[in-house]
């Protein structure tokens, strides 16, 4: 819309056409030049605070109907929206001092509700809920006040109830399905929980097809809709990412992600926080860089969502900056004690202790696992009395409580084995995971933790089988669905025992699953059987049978264009590596048609490597490697002239 001088009519009827359309933006152009050229006109002031408060620019919105008040301070409306403002822009104590000012009893009601919403955002329970109190039994919005405040007290259950009431008086709200959407999420109760989801999307795609619901996902370009109070009453973006959520507890990643491209499309800087908390986490393993950034800006933003700051501190432990998560929690004290459980908190200084103290370190975890053994046997004992009483909801609640107690115990358990298999002593870290069997012999992550450990000890590889086979039968039919990793040391298990039948017979299972999946999609590299044949050919080398070995590790990356990857070539140049060390101290010998091959393999590495990373760099290293030299081009080119050197060829 261009800035030119409107006359007062065609000014006024431009202005409400702008807004009638939802055009609030343009709307905001025109109101923002023609105020500064004029005079701050009351009119104006309140049809720009009115729009800035439908885009959700609540401080803007508060800052027109401050003026709007030292203009006009009889009017008791204004005084209201300011305070609506301020309390939508989370600056709650200027807020609830706005209320204050308000005088007149026709907005009783309204200003009761507003101090107890205020109450409730600055996490002052009995206060709201002392104010909630003082409202009428039959106004509906008490019934929700009501459940949210249940809901924060950790009573999902009752406060479920009072929104499905709620609903039933008022008809079908898209915020209040979203509640209760929100509360069989709290209480693990999945299906409802989509079910009401569902019904969000569904008449949101139906009543605004505008916002775009779906199309980012499909490729489609479309602008961003902004954050409009239309979108914010649709629930819309709230419905997203709690499907995203639940998804993402269903280990359902790619429908996870899916989710959250399926929401109305904005750009980056109006994403609410929840969002951005989703996608930092969502994306972590493809773009943690931008996961990081995003989620440190947040720590700075007020509000953010409560689960930031414990799953930032997690991130910096998995990716081992332990040194930024022990300043993050040393610089947020005030932070610790509002947003980490004891338990969280005891945990991340236990791994932080764990790299200038390994023994330190071990026994806060070993502290840990204890109090939540403890915890194990007292749920198991519930499950056992309430069985006997026949009391279904006490063994429902036991279990549950005895599940999310071994889900705390797990990475507990883990980070302890962790201490000892990084000083490559198996033995003690099996020993730690034999000490657990009691609680954790069917959780998959023990499972496969023990397998791996009995596999590195290579006089158990038999042991190491009983534990693998059963978590590749269980994805038999779907086998690219296993890691590479178990699949390969499965089928060296197989060898090492002379069972060559079977390894022969499951890289049949993955060849075949791969032909599959390329016939239906071309372009998709695969890399398992690849991977699988690379750490057989590793096994050859490190026994000592390098032509073997190294002939096994060339031909499983053909053709180049589909195997050559950052993985592949990581096992790969081991395997040359350690050729070349054992050529150089005379300890083997090649014939020279099998350098010749390892030369051909090099050259086709360096044609086909020259956009594919040699090392996966740690997101937040500051100083990283040259751009040139982290390719696989550039380290082929390494290896071929070390090969040169140390067999005395000419080039």
């Amino acid at each position: 819309m261009a800035t030119r001088q409107i006359k007062d009519g065609e000014y006024t009827a431009t202005i409400y056409r702008l807004i009638k359309e939802a055009r609030y933006g343009e709307a905001i152009q025109i109101l923002s030049n023609e105020l500064q050229k004029q005079y701050r006109s009351r009119a104006g002031l309140s049809l720009l605070g009115y729009c800035y408060y439908q885009i959700q620019d609540f401080v803007n919105a508060a800052d027109c109907y401050e003026q709007l008040i030292q203009i006009c301070p009889e009017v008791e409306e204004y005084k209201l929206y300011y305070a609506q403002s301020l309390y939508k822009a989370c600056m709650f104590s200027e807020a609830m001092k706005a209320t204050f000012s308000l005088d007149n009893q026709a907005y009783q009601s309204k200003i009761l509700k507003l101090q107890a919403s205020i109450k409730y955002g600055e996490d002052d329970l009995s206060g709201a809920k002392s104010l909630v109190e003082q409202m009428p039994t039959e106004d509906p919005d008490s019934e929700i006040n009501m459940g949210c405040l249940l809901y924060k007290e950790g009573c999902y259950e009752e406060a479920c109830k009072k929104f499905i009431t709620a609903m039933q008086v008022m008809g079908y709200k898209q915020d209040l399905s979203y509640n209760i959407a929100l509360c069989y999420y709290s209480m693990k109760q999945y299906a409802p929980a989509l079910k009401h989801i569902a019904d969000i999307i569904e008449r949101g795609i139906r009543e605004h097809p505008e916002l775009g619901v779906g199309m980012t996902t499909e490729g489609i370009e479309v602008r961003s809709v902004g954050n409009t109070l239309v979108l914010h009453e649709t629930a819309l973006i709230e419905a997203f990412n709690l499907k995203a959520a639940i998804e993402y507890q269903l280990k359902n990643y790619e429908h996870a992600q899916e989710a959250l491209t399926d929401m109305p499309p904005r750009s980056e800087e109006e994403l609410d926080p929840v969002t951005l908390h989703n996608q930092a986490l969502m994306n972590m393993d493809t773009k943690p860089t931008d996961g990081f950034e995003k989620l440190q800006f947040l720590l700075q933003q007020n509000p953010f969502p409560p689960e930031t700051f414990g799953n930032l501190q997690l991130l910096y432990c998995k990716y081992e900056y332990y040194d930024l998560a022990a300043d993050v929690l040393a610089e947020n004290a005030h932070l610790t004690y509002k947003f980490l459980t004891s338990y969280l908190y005891d945990f991340l200084d236990a791994l932080i202790t764990c790299q200038t103290s390994p023994d330190e370190g071990f026994f806060k975890l070993d502290e840990l696992a204890g109090m939540l053994t403890e915890q194990m046997r007292k749920f198991t004992k519930q499950v056992q009395e309430a069985r006997q009483n026949r009391d279904d909801d006490a063994v429902k609640k036991a279990v549950n409580e005895y599940d999310e107690t071994l889900e705390k115990y797990i990475p507990v358990l883990m980070a302890q084995a962790k201490i000892y298999w990084n000083l490559e002593n198996y033995q003690m870290v099996e020993k730690i995971f034999r000490k657990s069997v009691e609680f954790c012999n069917e959780h998959d992550t023990w499972k496969l933790n023990v397998a791996h450990v009995l596999f590195m000890q290579d006089n158990k590889y038999k042991e190491a089988i009983g534990f693998y086979e059963p978590i590749v039968k269980k994805h038999y039919d779907n086998i690219l669905n296993v890691s590479a990793a178990v699949l390969a040391n499965l089928c060296v298990s197989y060898i090492m025992t002379s069972q060559n039948e079977e390894a022969e017979e499951l890289m049949r299972k993955i060849e075949k699953e791969e032909e599959q999946i390329a016939y239906e999609n071309p372009d998709k590299k695969i890399y398992h059987l690849c991977i699988v044949n690379l750490v057989i050919g590793t096994l050859y080398c490190a026994k000592g049978n390098y032509e073997f070995g190294i002939s096994r590790v060339i031909k499983s990356l053909e053709p180049y264009n589909k195997k050559l990857g950052t993985d592949t070539w990581y096992h790969a140049k081991r395997c040359f590596l350690s050729l070349l060390e054992n050529m150089s101290k005379h300890m083997i010998m090649l014939r020279d048609d099998v350098i010749m091959e390892c030369i051909q393999f090099l050259e086709h590495c360096e044609i086909y490597g020259k956009n594919i990373l040699a090392v996966i760099e740690q997101p937040l290293e500051e100083e990283r490697m040259h751009i040139g030299k982290n390719t696989v081009t550039y380290e082929s080119r390494q290896l071929k002239a070390l090969l040169y050197e140390i067999t005395s060829w000419n080039v």
